[in-house]
């Protein structure tokens, strides 16, 4: 992480989560990650290195302290609880769309943590798919009226 941030801890310090939480908010409030994402997406398609044949999908909770601790003394309302097996999980969810042959991030979504994986699948496809690779979050995907259209003729590889 240090190299591919140009942090070298011999001058100078990583920077504290709050430092971390403000160029986040930055980047959302001027809405660049996206930007930032189709950019690098777009050198990868230049040099051929993002095939966009085959996506893998997934999503991973992102946590969150649940407490509250903003100056309104009020949670952030794009979060939610979630549960994961046994366990109570607060904080959002990252769907991410994956390159099988590269293996490159093509696509990244953000909800509430309690939006299921299949509920976000049409973000993470680009409509050219001959197949896709999915877990067991996304079980009846091919059933899916929003994904008629965009994803008709898609092999759907789920366990």
């Amino acid at each position: 992480m240090r190299g591919f941030t140009g942090i070298d801890l011999l001058v100078e310090s990583v920077p504290d989560a709050t430092t971390l939480l403000k160029f986040r908010n930055f980047l959302e409030t001027h809405k660049l990650t996206m930007l930032i994402l189709e950019e690098g997406n777009a050198h990868l398609n230049e040099r051929r290195q993002l095939l966009r044949e085959g996506p893998i999908m997934d999503a991973t909770i992102i946590a969150a302290h649940s407490s509250i601790e903003s100056k309104e003394r009020k949670r952030d309302p794009e979060m939610h609880q979630t549960k994961k097996g046994y366990a109570w999980h607060f904080g959002m969810k990252a769907h991410i769309g994956v390159d099988a042959r590269s293996e490159l991030v093509h696509t990244v979504t953000g909800t509430a943590a309690n939006v299921a994986d299949i509920a976000e699948t049409h973000e993470l496809l680009h409509g050219q798919e001959k197949h896709a690779f999915a877990d067991a979050g996304y079980t009846g995907v091919d059933k899916r009226e929003e994904l008629a259209t965009k994803a008709g003729k898609v092999k759907w590889y789920v366990p």
